[in-house]
Order: C-alpha cells, then structure tokens, then sequence
C-alpha cells in the first residue's frame, strides 16, 4: 500500500463520517458544520489529484460563500433545532422511488458507459486555452456525468433542507 492509498482510505472514512454526522444531526448548525468538514476533505481529495486550483475553488465557494450564506440563514431565522415533525404519507415512497432511480442510473452509467479515461491534456500544455475549456468541459459532461449529477443532487438536497428547516408553520412561529 502506497502512501496515497493510506492517505486516501483515511480521507474516505472521514467524508463518509461527516456526511453521515450531516444527515443524521438534529441540530442544523451541526449539520452545516458536517457539511463544511465534507467539503474541506473533498478539497483534500482534490489536492490528492494534484488540482491545487480546483482544491482552493471548493474551499473557498462551497465552504468559505455558501455555507457562510447557509449558517447565517439558520441562524438568522432560529431554526438550529429540528423539530420532531409529522411525516406525511407520500414522503417516504417518494423517496424511495427517486433513490431507485437514482441507483439505476448510476448502475446504467458504470456498467454501459465505462470507467473513464481521464484523457485530459494537462494544463501546462494549453494554457489560457479556449480548446482547453472546452475539452474539459465536454469530459466532465462525458465521461464524468455521475459525479457531476450526483454533486448537483447533493447541493439540490441541501438547499431544500435548509428550506424544510426554516419552515414556519401556519399559525405562525414554533
């Protein structure tokens, strides 16, 4: 085992840890917390991959600006505790369904589209380049469609818990 290997099965087990403590902390501070420490171990994985640019993208948009705009929401509107709220009747085969589909579409994407290439010209190469950003961005749609989606399900996920948090109920402010 090389010291990346190591380095990497440390950094999964703590992104997996924090996305767990995210989605299973009652308290919405915590939770962005999590979410935060996610992020910087996805800027950790980046820097692993040698994307220094990419690395300081996410720390410093997705856990510097959003969750900074994130926790100042929930805390504005005083909404840090979860409530212990009534499920409705079509919430959970609603989600059920839309995880299925989601899980078969990964498995259509692994199975008949490939592992990918990474066939990217390196960025020395073609600096500052139209052709460049162009070819990156035709892979990342290419070849890299699940964790694109997969990140946009996630940030559509967030946005609409935080909404569900902040909430207020009919007759006015729990």
């Amino acid at each position: 085992m090389t010291v990346d290997l190591i380095l990497f099965l440390i950094l999964a087990l703590v992104a997996i840890a924090t996305a767990l403590g995210m989605a299973l902390s009652r308290n919405a501070v915590y939770s962005a917390l999590f979410l935060v420490l996610n992020f910087a171990t996805v800027a950790v994985f980046y820097l692993l991959l040698r994307a220094p640019f990419i690395a300081m993208a996410q720390v410093t948009v997705y856990a510097g600006a959003i969750m900074v705009l994130f926790l100042f929401v929930i805390m504005l509107l005083g909404a840090d505790q979860l409530a212990p709220g009534k499920a409705i009747p079509w919430q959970r085969p609603l989600a059920g369904g839309l995880a299925f589909i989601l899980v078969a579409e990964a498995v259509y994407l692994l199975a008949f589209r490939g592992v990918p290439t990474g066939a990217v010209a390196r960025p020395e190469a073609a600096v500052n380049s139209v052709d460049y950003l162009r070819q990156m961005g035709m892979i990342l749609f290419d070849q890299y469609l699940l964790p694109f989606e997969m990140t946009s399900i996630l940030l559509l996920v967030a946005m609409v818990g935080a909404i569900v948090l902040t909430k207020q109920e009919k007759g006015g402010r729990k």
